[in-house]
């Protein structure tokens, strides 16, 4: 089934309450985490604590001696944003799976770009021991690329080569 214009919409919609989410949860921490302190979970395995991230996904640029100013890691995001909206565009044909994934990842990339833009470093507050601390944006992007992998594999042979 394809999405219509309506369906669209609604992912359009689904996008800026993702939005409104992930800003929701990010202000909840700054203010409660900051405050009190982290908040074990699971003990050993998850807490939430505030954090705030000056780099970019897994300390790429530290690990690479690398410094940007937020200005340019905030403008750097939106113009990955802006690229992952105008390749949802084009796949206007596809399966509605497809575009949940799309509006995933858009809705992720924008929570954190807006953050970027606003506060000058994202605000990171879940923490699994054995991994970085994370976000619900970036929980969305993750969960939008496996959407799209899914789709992929789901889909319809003719789909596939759609631009």
């Amino acid at each position: 089934m394809r999405a219509s214009r309506a369906c669209l919409l609604g992912l359009l919609a689904c996008v800026a309450a993702l939005v409104g989410c992930d800003h929701a949860t990010k202000l909840a921490a700054a203010t409660a985490l900051r405050e009190h302190g982290p908040v074990v979970v699971v003990p050993g395995v998850v807490d939430l604590a505030y954090t705030e991230n000056h780099d970019v996904a897994f300390d790429g640029l530290s690990r690479l001696s690398l410094h940007a100013p937020a200005a340019w890691l905030a403008l750097f995001a939106l113009l990955i944003t802006v690229a992952v909206i105008v390749v949802w565009v084009r796949r206007r044909r596809s399966p509605w799976l497809v575009h949940a994934g799309f509006a995933c990842i858009v809705a992720g990339a924008l929570g954190n770009a807006l953050d970027r833009a606003t506060r000058g470093h994202v605000v990171d507050f879940i923490h699994v021991h054995f991994w970085p601390v994370f976000n619900v944006a970036d929980i969305l992007v993750v969960a939008g690329i496996a959407i799209l992998a899914l789709g992929r594999v789901a889909a319809p042979r003719d789909l596939r080569s759609e631009p």
